[in-house]
């Protein structure tokens, strides 16, 4: 999804709050979901676990025919590399990964190679 989203999606962000030290994860999946309230941490109905969310400034409106905001949420589903090295995302990543290093309110997280080859495959390549 976050070839999907743009900055102007994203401009009544005030705060990224994480649920877990993202320093240790290669990438994070992004999403707009939409919720009831402009903070706090939104509801989550994914498999995986959630790492973190975006907290949305007083001027956010909701949407006026869902009442609801759209905010991004970051997750992992169970398959990704950090549960799963040796599975699936051993190399790549999904279309929504991105470096959680790069997530900061008001801009797209961006891929980098750490998120989508791997810490070692990164090491191995600055390291040549």
């Amino acid at each position: 999804m976050s070839s999907l989203l743009t900055d102007s999606d994203l401009v009544h962000e005030v705060k990224v709050v994480w649920l877990e030290d993202p320093e240790g994860l290669d990438y994070v999946r992004q999403a707009l979901d939409k919720t009831p309230r402009r903070k706090n941490k939104p509801r989550y109905a994914r498999d995986g676990r959630m790492i973190g969310y975006i907290e949305l400034g007083a001027d956010a409106e909701a949407d006026p025919d869902s009442g609801l905001y759209r905010r991004r949420v970051f997750f992992l589903l169970p398959h990704d590399r950090d549960s799963d090295p040796e599975g699936v995302y051993r190399q790549g990543a999904p279309g929504e990964a991105v470096d959680p290093r790069t997530i900061e309110p008001n801009c797209v997280g961006e891929k980098t190679p750490r998120s989508q080859l791997g810490t070692s495959s990164t090491v191995a390549t600055t390291g040549s």
